[in-house]
This record gives C-alpha cells, sequence and structure tokens, in this order.
C-alpha cells in the first residue's frame, strides 16, 4: 500500500513537471514571438518598422514606447491565442510566398494588409489601443479643440479608436482616385438644357470680367446664347471683405471673389450688423459665364462623397456633414485636405459639400 502512494506520488510529480515545462514552455515561447526583436527578424518587416521608428508610439516628449505587442497582440486570452494563431501566416509569407519581401509588393498590398488589421481591432474594439488610452482618462481642455470635439463625438456615437486613427504608427494607403469619375461629372454639363433656369459650375469660373465663382454657386439664368448664358447670382457681402461674397448672412462659405469692376456692378442695399457685430448685406450681380455648369447638384454631391471615401475616410471614420457649422468646415476641410494630396479643385468641391449639408443648414 505504501509502495502505490509513492508511484501515485512520483506520477503526479513527473504530471507536475511535464505541465510545468508544456506550459512554462508554451508561455515562454509565446513571450518570445511577442518580442519587437523577433518581430523585425523577419525581413518582410523593415518597412513597417521604419515607419513605426518615426511615429510618436516609438519616440515622445514622455518617453512611452508602445512596442509591436502592444498594439497588435490582444491581452484577452482568446483575441490574445486568435491573434498569435493568425500570425501563422505571416511565417509562411516570410519564407515561402515572398509576398511582401520587396518595398514595392509590400506596397502594393498595403490597402490590404491595412484592412485586415482594421478589421480585426474593430472586432475587439480596438482592445491594444485601450490598454493605454481610456476616454474616461482624458484630460479634454488639455487638447485641441477639435481633439476634444472629436473624442466627444466618437464616444457619444460607439466609434472605437481605429476608426478615426488608422495612420498612428503605419502610413495609411495612399488614396487613389478613379479618375473616371470627374470625367462622368465633366460629362453631364454636356447635358445641361439651354433652358436650365438655375445651373451651378463645377469648376471656378469666370465672371465675365468681374472676378470668379466658385464651383456649386447657384445662378439663375436670364438669357441664353449658344454656350454663353446670361445670369444672375445673389449672394451675400460683408463690410471689410467687400472683395469676396458668401453664401448667407454670417455664413463665411466664399461663393465668389469680385475684381474692382465686380465690386462696382453689384446690386444691394444696405449693411445691417449681426449679433456679433459684423455688417452684412444681401447683393445681386448680373454677369455671363461660357464655362461648363450643371443644372443638378445631385451628380456633384455624388462625386464630392467619392472624395470624402478616398481623402477622408480612408484615414479616420467618415464625419457627417451635419456635425460642424457652416464656418466651421472651412478650416476644418484646409487643414485635413493639406495632410493629402487633394487638389485644390477637388477640395474646394469636398467643402462646398460639407458647407451645403452643415447642422446650421441642414436644420433649417
Amino acid at each position: 500500500m505504501p509502495m502505490k502512494k509513492r508511484y501515485i506520488a512520483l506520477i503526479a510529480l513527473i504530471g507536475g513537471v511535464i505541465g510545468w515545462l508544456v506550459l512554462g514552455g508554451t508561455a515562454a515561447v509565446m513571450h518570445y514571438t511577442s518580442d519587437t526583436d523577433f518581430c523585425i527578424s523577419c525581413h518582410t518587416m523593415e518597412q513597417p518598422f521604419k515607419e513605426y521608428q518615426g511615429s510618436v508610439h516609438f519616440s515622445n516628449a514622455k518617453g512611452i514606447r508602445a512596442e509591436c505587442s502592444d498594439c497588435h497582440i490582444p491581452e484577452q486570452p482568446m483575441d490574445y491565442l486568435i491573434t498569435k494563431i493568425r500570425a501563422s501566416k505571416d511565417i509562411y509569407h516570410e519564407f515561402i510566398s515572398k509576398k511582401i519581401d520587396t518595398p514595392e509588393k509590400y506596397e502594393a498590398h498595403r490597402k490590404e494588409l491595412a484592412e485586415m488589421v482594421w478589421h480585426q481591432m474593430r472586432d475587439n474594439d480596438s482592445a491594444t489601443c485601450r490598454s493605454c488610452h481610456d476616454f474616461d482618462a482624458m484630460e479634454t481642455y488639455a487638447q485641441s479643440r477639435d481633439a476634444a470635439k472629436m473624442h466627444a463625438y466618437g464616444k457619444e456615437n460607439n466609434q472605437t479608436c481605429i476608426d478615426c486613427h488608422k495612420g498612428v504608427a503605419h502610413f495609411a494607403p495612399e488614396a487613389e482616385l478613379d479618375s473616371k469619375a470627374y470625367d462622368n461629372l465633366v460629362a453631364l454639363t454636356k447635358r445641361t438644357s439651354s433652358t436650365a433656369k438655375t445651373v451651378y459650375p463645377i469648376t471656378a469660373t469666370a465672371l465675365g470680367e468681374l472676378g470668379t465663382v466658385n464651383p456649386t454657386t447657384a445662378l439663375d439664368v436670364t438669357a441664353t446664347d449658344g454656350d454663353q448664358r446670361q445670369v444672375t447670382l445673389n449672394a451675400y457681402q460683408m463690410k471689410g471683405a467687400e472683395q469676396v461674397l458668401y453664401m448667407g448672412r454670417g455664413q463665411r462659405a466664399i461663393v465668389a471673389t469680385l475684381n474692382e469692376q465686380g465690386q462696382q456692378a453689384l446690386q444691394g442695399g444696405e449693411f445691417e450688423a449681426d449679433r456679433y457685430g459684423n455688417e452684412w448685406r444681401a447683393v445681386r450681380l448680373n454677369t455671363v459665364i461660357n464655362q461648363p455648369v450643371v443644372d443638378n447638384l445631385d451628380p456633384v454631391w455624388d462625386y464630392a462623397q467619392e472624395l470624402d471615401n478616398v481623402y477622408c475616410a480612408t484615414c479616420h471614420a467618415k464625419i457627417p456633414a451635419e456635425h460642424f457649422t457652416v464656418n466651421a468646415w472651412g478650416p476644418v476641410a484646409k487643414s485635413m485636405g493639406a495632410r493629402t494630396d487633394i487638389s485644390d479643385a477637388n477640395l474646394e468641391i469636398l467643402t462646398k459639400f460639407f458647407q451645403h449639408h452643415a447642422k446650421d443648414v441642414v436644420s433649417h
């Protein structure tokens, strides 16, 4: 009997040692393969590592560094295991497929790789981000006004971190717009009826010799002669900035820029002060145009939303136009556009889309 107890104790001890070796060894392997040095030992990781080195997660004023695993491997046991299993494909591509073993190949697959990571982070509610960042721990007064506003918006609308911070440690996929989209918009101008009562330019358009009107501005047609249209522009002028015309009283969405002759040709009443002390008046300008126009803004807005998808939603979640006011959208669109390679003409169309659908316009 005593002998049996010793055998049982020995077997239990051996089992415990084996279990410790297996579990401990597995944990050690898991930990080792999560180390940044191990990650960058693969040739295919050279490009993303260089991008990471240029990010705030690698070097910052506080001296806090987020390693590869901090961003890519969730702490929750099941998510952790799933992520490690998924990572096995990286070994396959490193040694067998050679899918991204050159900078050119990596760039060709950047969008695919990025979307895969974004999808995973949406599924786990950006768990790795939230292990360091938390809405409730943010001192919003220390953030820029726009950042504080967007964080509040994200919290209210149940957005997750990756919705807005797609290019936080690695370059976001390069935005590409199909040139056919603009060609289709131009083609629509050829269908604009000569009897159209209201038309809208799709590019900056000369107002005869009086100045320039911006795209999407409504122009009332009074007469047509071939490609030339006599039109009336109704807008608002602010005292002290007489050379520009605005979409509405107090709404600083520029619809036209006038030269001296154009300012002299304006018809309007007296200036009246608004609640901020700025003086405005409604004005009318009769002139001619001879450049392509559309008689319906719907296709222009469709094109603007394509611009939004390509140049805005590539880096962050789409922001509804009614989120900002007309006046706020101008500087927001300009500052964000400067971070992309969007053309000035396309940025103007996109800005006008936001301003025409801003919260102080749609609420009317």
